[in-house]
């Protein structure tokens, strides 16, 4: 398995949602084995948000809610900028998808991988050089 992947919030909240069954399960062991590797995936401050409202609409505290999020910061981030929300317009407009989805695609093409996981768009979908993945229904392509 590869770190040259973005992973989007959705796989993320499952990893901590133990009411998510085999989604639950499925998603923690997507995510153990890139912490111990030397190259840790990609996620944006956009996800980092999405996973905090979710694990606290889930009914996690606060605090826990924002020490789990604070976690992930050791892996690589593509930050919010203007660069960034303008290629999420693009995305937008190019591929009619919601403007959240926009910008998170825009996220996986400025880490420059070609693979992000989701369960939201696509399975298969190509966004010029990023292919979209739901590893929860597919085999894991790294």
């Amino acid at each position: 398995m590869t770190a040259d992947v973005f992973i989007d919030s959705t796989i993320l909240v499952y990893a901590h949602d133990a009411d998510a069954g085999e989604k639950h399960q499925k998603a923690q062991a997507l995510i153990r084995p890139f912490w111990n590797q030397r190259a840790q995936p990609f996620l944006s401050v956009q996800v980092f948000q999405e996973v905090h409202v979710n694990l606290v609409r889930l009914g996690v505290p606060v605090a826990q809610s924002v020490t789990t999020v604070s976690n992930y910061f050791a892996w690589r981030v593509i930050e919010s900028t203007r660069q960034l929300l303008k290629k999420g317009f693009e995305n937008q407009q190019r591929w009619q998808l919601s403007f959240w989805d926009s910008l998170i695609v825009a996220a996986a093409q400025q880490a420059g991988v070609n693979t992000l996981w989701s369960e939201d768009l696509n399975e298969g979908q190509c966004y010029e050089a990023v292919q979209v993945v739901n590893p929860l229904m597919s085999r894991v392509v790294g």
